[in-house]
């Protein structure tokens, strides 16, 4: 018995079905994925990112967007939500619903065991086609633990890594970092998790 192929989804189609639904979902390659919910931890790590980024940002003329914000890969077609986002500059929009940014700065994704490996794997590889991508950064949920990774200008993504409560992050599009302390705000770590020495590894 022949097996019916799957129809595939324009990227119309996508946008027309996801304005609608109840639950987000990404977009590649003509297929819709469900996206799972969070966790207490990744949901405060979250709010606590996008509460510290806005009021620094809106100064320095950027936006800061939270897990709702679909940004679009535009050189391979990806949809997806981001845990958090920041634009600068004249932002860009797919459209006039202004709910598909095009030209992130900064992406922030709370790295889950589901999806640690994607996150570091395959949607790096995909957020790097992103010209405007000057930082990625990957944070930890089960320890105070941030992967930052830094694009000079006309250069190629460079890995700094931070840990431990005493750890401040520094960011390319704000004057001041962030502190761990309130990063990781009402997140209670074991003694092996929460660290005491900072690190900062450059290759």
């Amino acid at each position: 018995m022949s097996s019916i192929p799957k129809r595939l989804l324009s990227e119309t189609e996508y946008l027309s079905r996801e304005r609608l639904a109840e639950f987000k979902s990404e977009f590649f390659d003509g297929e819709m994925f469900a996206m799972a919910g969070a966790s207490r931890r990744h949901s405060l790590i979250c709010s606590n990112l996008v509460a510290l980024l806005r009021p620094k940002l809106r100064a320095c003329g950027c936006e800061v967007h939270g897990s709702d914000m679909k940004v679009k890969v535009s050189g391979t077609g990806l949809y997806t939500y981001p845990d958090a986002s920041v634009a600068c500059g004249e932002i860009q929009f797919q459209d006039d619903q202004d709910d598909v940014l095009l030209n992130p700065t900064a992406i922030f994704e709370v790295l889950s065991k589901s999806t640690e490996r994607r996150d570091r794997g395959w949607k790096f590889m995909q957020y790097r086609k992103i010209p405007s991508l000057l930082e990625y950064l990957l944070v930890a949920q089960d320890k105070p633990y941030i992967e930052r990774y830094v694009r000079p200008a006309g250069g190629r993504f460079e890995l700094h890594e931070l840990e431990g409560m005493n750890a401040v992050l520094p960011l390319l599009t704000l004057p001041i970092g962030l502190t761990f302390k309130d990063i990781y705000l009402d997140i209670d770590f074991g003694p092996d998790e929460a660290f005491s020495d900072v690190v900062d590894i450059q290759p």
